[in-house]
């Protein structure tokens, strides 16, 4: 008996997903709980697994074909087991690759489109599956020149320019993450009126204070590590709180003032940038935000962050300094009126009571939407936080 693999319920806010990869071929056996296909969507890759033991019985959906919430991808007989081919024996002479490579649909069609042999294809998908990459990528081998007659060289040979080497493109489809990703920064640029305060902040103090207890920290909490993120999470809560109109959004005509931080913090993949939200982050421990935001960047690297980690968040955070950035101008995360930008800490010379001192010292950055936030609140907003930052005592007693 057939069982029928669907795709999984969408949310409201995704419309249709893409077939990324079968990690099966029709007839081969799975176990339960083994992945199938995964399902990329404008937001996640979604993996469908085997209902139970059996059989992979027909692919009903193949590599980037489109998917509805709850379609049909694939048909499944439990308990069955894989297909063993019996051909007859004029046809075991054939050549062995042309019978058992494994070739993916989309791989498939490539190869005809472009006449290539698949067993001069080297496939480097799971299990030695041939994909579209492997197709893209595959050079065909010079075939040997046969010996060339001695041929007297020209009197007088005009000067040719010879390439240093190939000038290799490949084209590849873009994602639908990407493209989604693609849509709303265009949609935000847009449809707000987007504009950037920066400021810089000295982070000796939270430096100092993270040395001096980060062991302690670390034992006392199971091994949750300190870091800065915490430190300015739980400043932008309390600076939320006193600037209500950062944490609000516009829908229609109506502005929507948040009684809540849900503060989302960008994480880079892979496949693009997704933001994970803490929800309720005002009433989180320090040491709960560290292992959430760890949590969430092991999830997004493996690919396993689910639609509802990503959905909804009233303020962003985003840290281009892990990756060196000094100074940048971040774009806004519609509907959300703001987003604050972190970057690289780096040591300036800076006056201090009429010294030159050397501080480490990092650029903040804060986009905000200029139709619901004016700029004296922007200001102010990122002073906070720079005040809070450089007197982390502060964060502690809310003042």
């Amino acid at each position: 008996m057939s069982t029928e693999i669907k795709a999984p319920t969408f949310p409201e806010s995704v419309a249709d997903g893409s077939i990324a990869t079968w990690h099966k071929k029709v007839g081969e056996a799975v176990t339960r709980d083994e992945p199938l296909v995964d399902i990329e969507t404008d937001k996640v890759v979604l993996e469908v697994v085997a209902p139970a033991d059996g059989v992979l019985k027909e692919i009903i959906k193949g590599e980037g074909d489109t998917v509805l919430s709850d379609e049909v991808v694939a048909l499944f007989e439990e308990g069955a087991s894989a297909s063993v081919s019996a051909e007859p024996a004029e046809e075991a002479t054939a050549p062995a690759a042309a019978a058992d490579l494994k070739i993916s649909p989309a791989a498939r069609k490539m190869l005809d489109e472009k006449g290539i042999d698949a067993a001069a294809v080297t496939g480097t998908g799971k299990g030695g599956v041939i994909t579209k990459e492997d197709v893209a990528a595959y050079k065909p081998k010079p075939a040997a020149a046969p010996a060339a007659k001695p041929a007297p060289a020209p009197a007088t040979a005009p000067a040719v320019d010879v390439p240093a080497g190939e000038r290799v493109e490949k084209r590849v489809p873009m994602t639908r993450l990407r493209k989604r990703i693609a849509e709303r920064l265009l949609e935000a640029t847009h449809t707000t009126a987007m504009l950037t305060t920066f400021n810089e902040v000295n982070m000796k103090p939270i430096m100092d204070l993270r040395n001096q207890y980060k062991d302690l920290f670390e034992k006392s909490h199971n091994g949750t590590r300190l870091g800065f993120m915490g430190f300015f999470v739980k400043a932008a809560c309390e600076s939320l709180k006193r600037f209500p109109a950062v944490n609000a959004s516009i829908d229609g005509d109506d502005v929507v003032y948040h009684g809540y931080q849900d503060v989302g913090v960008a994480v880079s993949t892979e496949k693009g940038l997704v933001v994970p939200v803490l929800r309720d982050a005002e009433n989180m421990s320090m040491a709960k935000i560290e292992e959430k935001i760890r949590e969430y960047g092991l999830r997004a690297k493996d690919g396993k962050l689910s639609m509802e980690d990503m959905t909804g968040g009233t303020f962003t955070i985003t840290n281009g300094g892990v990756f060196g950035s000094l100074l940048s101008t971040p774009i806004l995360n519609p509907p959300q009126t703001a987003i604050l930008g972190m970057h690289k800490i780096q040591d300036r010379p800076m006056a201090v009571n009429g010294e030159v001192v050397i501080l480490p010292m990092m650029y903040l950055a804060l986009s905000y939407d200029h139709r619901l936030v004016d700029g004296k609140d922007a200001v102010q907003f990122l002073v906070a936080i720079k005040d809070l930052i450089e007197d982390p005592a502060r964060i502690l007693l809310e003042v």
